[in-house]
């Protein structure tokens, strides 16, 4: 058998349970960009929406789509990316709530909802610079902003950023940022439902950026961030399984099929979770990696390549430290015909 990859939906519910606990009584987004981050987007949010869960992230459009979908006609479903006029077309027929970070493409939803108020997050550059109106630009964006919520072609429900999240020091800075922008969008009159600023790390680690409502991404996977520390309470849900292909006198034989997701770097560098405890992985190869043998290895024999440690085998983040990514690029690149299993 080749590769399949176990995603425990009970695992991730218990991650989004804590997570909410943890932030109460800010609301919780689960992100779902990337195919929920390769755990399967329509499982997930299905039964994400069933645990209660009611705002979703889904990145772009066509995600948001499927999200809106799975999630049901309740949920809030938040796409960030910016888009064509045809393409807000289908988001405002999904019912999708749309990231705005420039003044052209605010003008283009207000053009495409034509009276319909079309539900928007206008987006301040905090100082990431990863899209988002830039504060000297701010107060005109904000004034235009209510004008076309006068004229009903738009409603401004969310304010929102990005932070980088590479210091105490400069989320303070880019909080009072933000701060700054909500003022400046209240005095001409927009009175958005939600603030939203941090993601995973920041909001978990502090209560002042929480705000209204928070994005999760990896952790609601279990995935922590990489130099980060564990997280009480959350565990990984997704475990890559592949099989014992040939046994050496020197070394076992794993094979994957396709898998596009373990780099060649790793050889060396990391262990999986044998029958017999963790095993050194010796050559990463396009369908086959090589491990060193223990006593009554055979053919057929499961190995974990990465999971929750249940057999020896590491996390995607401890995979990526190892050659200096993050946990979600290791498991993003997992192959979509690597089939999912849920339990």
């Amino acid at each position: 058998m080749s590769a399949r990859m176990v995603v425990d939906l009970g695992r991730i519910l218990a991650d989004i349970d804590v997570l909410r606990g943890r932030i109460a009584p800010a609301e919780y987004m689960l992100v779902v960009k990337n195919d929920a981050y390769g755990h399967g987007v329509d499982r997930v949010v299905a039964a994400a929406a069933a645990h209660g869960v009611r705002w979703f992230g889904a990145f772009d459009v066509p995600m948001g789509v499927r999200t809106r979908a799975a999630a049901g006609p309740d949920a809030r479903v938040f796409s960030w990316v910016t888009i064509t006029q045809p393409e807000i077309e289908v988001a405002l027929e999904a019912g999708i709530e749309l990231g705005v970070g420039d003044t052209s493409y605010l003008e283009d939803i207000a053009t495409v909802s034509a009276g319909r108020g079309a539900p928007v997050h206008i987006k301040i550059d905090t100082g990431l610079h990863r899209n988002g109106v830039r504060p000297e630009a701010w107060p005109a964006f904000v004034t235009r902003a209510a004008e076309l919520e006068e004229s009903g072609d738009i409603r401004v429900v969310g304010i929102w950023s990005h932070i980088a999240e590479t210091s105490d020091e400069d989320d303070d800075l880019s909080r009072a940022a933000f701060l700054e922008a909500i003022r400046i969008a209240e005095d001409v009159g927009l009175r958005p439902q939600v603030r939203h600023l941090a993601a995973s790390a920041a909001a978990f680690a502090r209560p002042e950026f929480r705000f209204d409502l928070v994005r999760f991404g990896a952790f609601s996977y279990g995935i922590r961030s990489t130099g980060g520390p564990e997280l009480e309470g959350i565990a990984p849900a997704a475990t890559l399984i592949a099989t014992v292909s040939d046994v050496g006198d020197s070394a076992v034989a794993v094979s994957y099929g396709y898998l596009d997701g373990l780099p060649s770097t790793l050889a060396g560098r990391m262990s999986v979770g044998t029958p017999a405890g963790p095993r050194l992985v010796r050559e990463i190869g396009p369908a086959t990696m090589l491990i060193d043998p223990w006593p009554g290895a055979a053919v057929e024999d499961e190995v974990y390549l990465f999971g929750p440690g249940t057999r020896g085998e590491s996390s995607v983040t401890t995979l990526a430290e190892a050659i200096g990514t993050v946990g979600e690029e290791i498991i993003v690149r997992v192959s979509p015909l690597v089939p999912r299993i849920y339990i």
